[in-house]
């Protein structure tokens, strides 16, 4: 039966039809065996479904062609190369997760919404309010285990213009894993007999040694209690994306000090971002706050992990203080600390994180007062061509995402309506905090002395 939902927004209202979810198997017979995933890939901190989303204009050269029926098609060809997507997860012992490549398949959900691209306003971005209708949680679908590791939703708009949202099991891929999969349903799409990519498991090149033996500090997956319930509180979080183009950045870097100039932009914004937003969820001057980065670590293997592999590939590698210490000091001091972080990962420290998820049965990372950041700029997600060229948005649906909800944060390229192109990072913070993190930012972004904090004004400055 068909299901019709409506959304609202202040600004958009419309309608989305879905009809019932189906499975989609790979085209032709695939092997039935099981195999392992690596002993990065199945940490509990990446035991979650991650969303993502890409909007798409009109082709007028496309004809009548029906996206929903030209990727169906390219998603059952697809499969075919990386059949362990259309299987299932299982839990072995030690939690060790494994895929048993069933061939059951992806759910897919094809819908159509009476509302065209316009309509959504002239700067795509997180958050959509209608995501919950362009991305229809299924019921039943959304385990770890035993569930369908893809869902994906396609939905026509009025204007011949269509949205293709996904959401991923994160155990199976990162997101150059992810783009690497979407990539090669477009090519499909477009016609082509394979991906130009062929995808390579080879999981047991991120497994732990024998015997497994922990040789760096892992402060990421520190067990620290949470004794001020300072996780975030869930009942009423705000959603805001902000942008950075060339004058926000620029206005950024009048805070950094001459011996770290070269520092990259994905260092500055890190260190602005969890400076501001540790001021504005007033933690006790004393705590500890840290700061995760997502690191690539694809290349840092030597030789480099192989072209194709879409398994999980990067480090949480984290930068620790105190509250009073990042508030208090100027931006040169969390500068710093994350330019010194993102140099931890080498293949060793790789190495030494697989052994650390065997020896401690696979632990969360920290997320006590944590701010989590995942660079996906240079990911490709707006790249992926199912036949109506490159998508108009791509990337990441909503900031907040995981087994936590509030802590994470996506770089995702983007290019404003005066046509500059930035980075637009959603933030999700409570009501409270969110009103003192906009006030903060604009500060600095106006040039006001960053060092002048409200909140901290009865401690000293830290040495």
């Amino acid at each position: 039966m068909d299901q019709i939902e409506q959304s609202s927004s202040s600004e958009l209202v419309f309608t989305v039809k879905r009809q019932k979810p189906v499975l989609i198997a790979p085209a032709k017979p695939t092997p039935p065996e099981t195999k392992l995933l690596s002993d990065i890939d199945d940490q509990e901190g990446l035991r979650f479904q991650i969303p993502v989303i890409n909007f798409y204009c009109k082709d007028s050269s496309m004809g009548g062609n029906d996206p929903v029926k030209v990727i169906k098609k390219a998603i059952a060809e697809t499969l075919v190369f990386y059949y362990p997507f259309a299987g299932r997860l299982r839990e072995g012992n030690g939690r060790k997760l494994m895929v048993d490549c069933t061939g059951e398949g992806v759910m897919f959900v094809e819908a159509d919404a009476d509302v065209t691209l316009e309509q959504f306003g002239d700067e795509l971005q997180p958050p959509f309010p209608c995501l919950e209708e362009l991305l229809y949680d299924v019921p039943g679908s959304g385990g770890v285990l035993d569930s369908p590791l893809l869902l994906i939703q396609v939905t026509r708009l009025r204007c011949g213009g269509f949205i293709f949202a996904l959401r991923l099991n994160h155990t199976m891929s990162d997101a150059p894993g992810l783009v690497q999969f979407m990539t090669a349903v477009g090519e499909m799409a477009r016609g082509a007999s394979a991906p130009s990519t062929l995808p390579v498991w080879c999981r047991e090149l991120l497994n732990a040694r024998n015997p497994p033996r922990v040789t760096c500090t892992h402060h990421e997956y520190d067990e620290v209690p949470d004794t001020k319930g300072t996780i975030i509180p869930l009942d009423d979080m705000v959603h805001k994306s902000f942008f950075f183009g060339p004058s926000e950045v620029s206005a950024l870097r009048r805070f950094v000090p001459p011996h770290l100039r070269k520092c990259s932009t994905f260092e500055l914004l890190t260190s602005v971002l969890w400076r501001c937003r540790t001021i504005s969820l007033k933690p006790d001057p004393e705590e500890e706050v840290r700061v995760l980065c997502i690191v690539n670590a694809r290349s840092r293997f030597n030789p480099p992990l192989p072209n194709g592999f879409y398994g999980n590939a990067f480090a949480f590698p984290v930068a620790v203080t105190t509250a009073a210490k990042l508030c208090k000091n100027p931006l040169g001091y969390a500068l710093e600390l994350v330019k010194k972080t993102k140099s931890d990962v080498t293949e060793e420290y790789m190495k030494s994180v697989a052994d650390l998820m065997v020896l401690k049965g696979r632990p969360h990372f920290t997320v006590v007062r944590t701010y989590l950041v995942s660079d996906v700029t240079r990911a490709g997600f707006g790249e992926v061509d199912f036949g109506w060229g490159k998508a108009v948005y791509g990337g990441p649906a909503k900031g907040g995402v995981g087994a936590i909800p509030g802590v994470a944060s996506f770089y995702i390229p983007f290019r404003n309506k005066k046509g500059e192109n930035g980075i637009v990072v959603p933030v999700c913070l409570p009501a409270f905090a969110m009103e003192i993190f906009v006030k903060e930012l604009d500060g600095m972004l106006k040039g006001d002395d960053p060092l002048v904090d409200s909140n901290y004004a009865s401690i000293r400055p830290a040495l």
